[in-house]
């Protein structure tokens, strides 16, 4: 499904047309296209932070190519639009359109989704009927020729809220700058931050049961019971956190992460002089996660992302069962690309109480 200096067009679903990555970079008797430089063709984004200096392969000290991560990368336009009808394969322009297909590989996407469901709290645009394309497409999925170190860097993703939420939107809530949450905090805080209900996070990776079983069930746990606040772009916005484990080594990254689990905006008080805040601004360590009566429980609320201020438990995998570490290196941290933590002003901002209208 490539060609040579040609462009190849189709018609989506959606009835406009759109083109698929098959156009050859200049230069004679070349066969590559734009596609090849995109995140889902290189997988730059977890490549970017896993082997970067303060990356976590400095930990484990096995390059990224052995993973079981680049299974995912897409190197043909099969992946998303070859379907299987009988005992062979047939183009499909549908099968992008269909969120299945982009949950085969983004499986925390897939998570949010199933814990919002089962909370009866799902995002407003699936409640809507929305699939992925109908925000992420062109230049999302195919790229634009431009090869990226991750997904944040500027110009890697085109789809944001205010491509739909304007002012004068027609077929979309409007984004009214009169609104109170808006006209008080004006540039500095992102939709997410308020709009994102929690972040879905996989924590406490053991890699080595990862390695030793090479499957991925049952060497992690997913969170979704806070929303962790972090600074990209000059804006406050909704982030992540990933923890890993090998051997006795701990490791946290820290990053901007946007959750597809939004909801109606928060209330002031969600984050403002919330016990998090409060516990902060008092010189208190977050329990972000703990171990009781045999499990991890998870701080449940807006959580100001500074790390000096989190306290994480560690766990090993023995059988079916954690347990905890003790002693060894103290953790590691990384700040995932272009994310940066809350500072003490804007901490102190937060220990200000308010309360909605």
């Amino acid at each position: 499904m490539r060609s040579k200096g040609k462009v190849l067009l189709i018609t989506t679903a959606l009835g406009l047309l759109s083109m698929v990555a098959v156009i050859a970079l200049a230069g004679e008797g070349q066969d590559a296209s734009f596609f090849d430089k995109s995140l889902h063709a290189t997988g730059n984004g977890m490549r970017y932070w896993y082997e970067a200096d303060d990356g976590f392969m400095q930990m484990t000290g096995i390059p990224y190519d052995q993973l079981d991560c680049k299974n995912c990368h897409v190197q043909t336009c099969d992946k998303c639009h070859a379907e299987k009808q009988g005992d062979s394969y047939v183009y499909s322009d549908a099968m992008p359109h269909q969120s299945d297909t982009c949950f085969k590989c983004h499986g925390r996407e897939k998570g949010t989704f199933g814990m919002d469901k089962a909370n009866n709290c799902l995002d407003v645009h699936m409640v809507a009927g929305f699939t992925c394309s109908r925000c992420h497409r062109g230049n999302d999925v195919h790229g634009n020729g431009t090869s990226y170190d991750s997904m944040r860097s500027p110009g890697a993703v085109m789809t944001k809220c205010t491509n739909c939420h304007t002012a004068d939107a027609t077929d979309a809530p409007k984004l009214d700058a009169g609104t109170t949450a808006h006209s008080v905090h004006g540039d500095k805080l992102d939709c997410a931050a308020c709009h994102v209900q929690s972040t879905f996070s996989c924590n406490n990776c053991h890699f080595d049961t990862f390695l030793e079983t090479g499957s991925r069930k049952g060497t992690f746990i997913k969170n979704k019971d806070w929303l962790l606040l972090v600074n990209y772009e000059g804006k406050v916005t909704s982030g992540t956190a990933m923890s890993l484990v090998t051997g006795d080594k701990k490791f946290v990254g820290y990053g901007p992460y946007f959750t597809h689990s939004v909801a109606k905006g928060h209330a002031c008080e969600d984050c403002h002089a919330n016990e998090a805040v409060k516990m902060m601004n008092g010189g208190e360590m977050v329990p972000i996660a703990k171990y009781e009566d045999g499990k991890v429980v998870f701080w449940k609320g807006v959580i100001p992302a500074v790390p000096d201020k989190l306290e994480w438990v560690f766990l090993d995998k023995q059988g079916d069962n954690w347990v905890p570490i003790t002693g060894g290196p103290d953790p590691k941290i990384q700040w995932f690309t272009y994310g940066s933590p809350i500072t003490e002003d804007q901490l102190k901002m937060m220990a200000m109480p308010m309360k909605s209208e």
